[in-house]
C-alpha cells in the first residue's frame, strides 16, 4: 500500500478530535513529501539536527513535533520553528525552552512527559511532579504547556498498557480541571494507539504503519 493509502486507512478510523502525528524520523524527504501531498501536515522527529535539516528543505506549513528526549543544549536549534515539544521531563528544560522562546520572540508549546511505563529506559516526570511543574510554568511567558504525554511499556500485555494509559488519563483530567490551557493528551503509537484512543488520547504518533518498517 502507498503512504497516502496508509494515511487514509488510519485517519478513517480516528475520531474527529484526534491529531495524527506522522513519525518521520530516519525517513528521507521524498517520503515526507508523499505524505504531505496526501494532506498530512504534522510530522514527528526525535533528533533535533535531522528535524532542522528537514525544516530547511521542506514546505514551511509543516508542523514539526519534537518527540524524542531533548538535550537542553540543543533547544536553540529548533526554537525558531518547532511547533510542539513532546518530551519536557524536567524543570531545567522548561526554563531553557522559555529562554530560547524569548530570544526568538515566540511562545513555544510543550507537553509534559510523564513516566508511566514499567521500563527504566523511558523518561518522564513522576505523576506527583506534574501539577507543581505546571504551576511553575505559568510564570514563564515564552513557553506554554498545553498537555501531557506518556509512553506505555513495550509489551503484548494489553491490560498492563491500558492500566498505564489510565494513570495518564486521570492525571490529565486533574491537570485540565486546574489549568485552562491543558488540551492535549498524547499517548499511543503504531503498536498501541487503539488502546490509547480507548483511554481518551487525542494525539497519536504513528510511524511504521504509515511509512513501513524502519530500515
Amino acid at each position: 500500500m502507498s503512504i497516502a493509502a496508509n494515511l487514509n486507512a488510519i485517519k478513517s478510523k480516528l475520531p474527529a478530535a484526534v491529531e495524527l502525528i506522522a513519525v518521520s524520523k530516519t525517513k528521507p524527504n521524498n517520503l515526507i513529501e508523499e505524505a504531505y501531498a496526501a494532506g498530512q501536515r504534522h510530522f514527528g522527529e526525535n533528533k533535533i539536527q535531522e528535524m532542522t535539516t528537514k525544516w530547511e528543505a521542506l514546505p514551511k506549513d509543516i508542523e514539526w513535533h519534537m518527540i524524542g528526549h531533548v538535550q537542553t543544549n540543543k533547544v536553540k536549534y529548533m526554537a525558531p520553528f518547532v511547533s510542539l515539544i513532546h518530551g519536557v521531563d524536567r524543570e531545567k528544560l522548561l526554563l531553557e525552552i522559555n529562554k530560547q522562546g524569548q530570544k526568538h520572540n515566540r511562545v513555544i508549546k510543550c507537553l509534559l512527559q510523564v513516566y508511566i511505563a514499567d521500563e527504566t529506559t523511558k523518561f518522564g516526570l513522576l505523576p506527583e511532579e506534574v501539577l507543581p511543574l505546571l504551576e511553575k510554568s505559568l510564570a514563564l511567558k515564552n513557553i506554554r504547556v498545553v498537555g501531557l504525554m506518556g509512553m506505555a511499556s513495550f509489551t503484548d500485555n494489553e491490560e498492563q498498557i491500558t492500566a498505564e494509559f489510565k494513570i495518564l488519563k486521570e492525571l490529565f483530567h486533574s491537570a485540565k480541571a486546574q489549568f485552562d490551557q491543558i488540551k492535549i493528551l498524547s499517548m499511543g503509537m503504531s503498536n498501541d494507539y487503539e488502546l490509547a484512543l480507548a483511554q481518551e488520547s487525542n494525539m497519536i504518533r504513528v510511524g511504521s504503519k504509515i511509512f513501513g518498517s524502519r530500515n
